[in-house]
């Protein structure tokens, strides 16, 4: 039922669903908030898509409920307060998913991974593991108890108002593919932790106000792209240009020797130039004086110089006036 324009509350009677596995709601215009049947009353939900409603109101702990689900998508909402600390108990996505008991016909699902949307063929999908929470309004620190969803695949929990540090367990996440926690309030260190998630391919922490060096290592290092990190003026380090402090501690005169060097590359280009003007005025005096000084001093040679140009001056006249006479016979 996504992507229509269903409006109105969640419908109450969806509880009656109790062996529901996929719920797929999300591009509609839903408001009201999360049911509290969803986690009570239905439990076996894989995959819970709400994406893109007008759903507000907290993300109560009946959610924490769903021992199978693996794809939680909740993300373009309104919804307020803080993240529930009891999604440790989301089985499925500590342990790792099951997949899907399903043999019919089943439609692509469309999730929201890497940065983009991306459609999934049923059995590409059935090992999907994402939360997404993005573009909401929800507040307070990242929970610690996230990094122990060891099986998770895509973090995204982007333009929300989100304070605090980065969970410094975050590398436990040792699958995680995409992690966007960018255009929040973050704040203190990126953890060196960070550094062990050696499948991110996709990192996102623009916007926020992140402090310190930035960690390297393994797959950190080919994530190049500085936008990753652009919003935090007080980060420093690779990829940025922004060098950290201790780096101009350990080479104090690392300006000082730039600026010397800047020096004697200006010298170095005003000698050049000086040589150049030098050389050209020592070569026209020198021209000068070797041809004139000795026509000057040389009589004998001085007229032979002029004899010599009033041969090519007659020469020149004789050729000018044969033409002119050969062009006024042709008229």
């Amino acid at each position: 039922m996504a992507n229509n324009h269903f409006s109105g509350e969640i419908p109450f009677s969806l509880q009656n669903c109790s062996g529901l596995e996929r719920l797929y709601l999300g591009g509609n215009k839903f408001t009201g908030s999360l049911p509290f049947w969803i986690g009570s009353q239905v439990s076996t939900l894989q995959v819970l898509q709400l994406r893109s409603n007008f759903l507000s109101g907290h993300i109560p702990r009946q959610i924490c409920n769903l021992p199978y689900l693996q794809i939680l998508d909740l993300g373009h909402n309104k919804f307020s307060g803080t993240i529930p600390k009891c999604l440790i108990n989301l089985t499925s996505l500590v342990h790792g998913p099951s997949g899907w008991q399903f043999t019919g016909e089943f439609d692509p699902t469309i999730v929201t991974s890497k940065g983009r949307e991306s459609e999934y063929t049923y059995y590409n999908s059935q090992l999907l593991t994402i939360i997404d929470f993005s573009s909401n309004d929800l507040e307070g620190d990242i929970p610690e108890e996230i990094s122990s969803l060891t099986a998770l695949g895509t973090l995204n929990l982007s333009m929300n108002q989100l304070s605090g540090n980065i969970p410094s367990k975050i590398g436990n996440l040792h699958l995680l593919e995409t992690l966007d926690l960018s255009q929040n309030q973050l704040s203190g260190q990126i953890p060196q932790s960070l550094s062990s998630l050696t499948f991110l391919s996709h990192l996102n922490l623009s916007y926020n106000n992140l402090t310190g060096r930035i960690p390297s290592g393994n797959q950190l290092q080919t994530l190049v792209d500085s936008s990753i990190y652009e919003g935090n003026p007080s980060l420093c380090g690779f990829p940025l240009s922004t060098k950290c402090p201790e780096d101009r501690a350990e080479n104090p005169h690392a300006e000082d020797n730039k600026d010397h060097e800047d020096n004697y590359a200006k010298l170095g280009f005003n000698y050049e130039k000086l040589g150049l003007y030098t050389s050209t005025v020592l070569g026209f005096i020198m021209g000068f004086w070797g041809v004139c000084g000795t026509l000057i001093l040389n009589k004998s040679w001085r007229y032979g110089y002029f004899k010599f140009f009033d041969n090519i001056k007659d020469k020149v006249a004789l050729a000018i006036a044969l033409r002119v006479a050969r062009y006024q016979r042709e008229v």
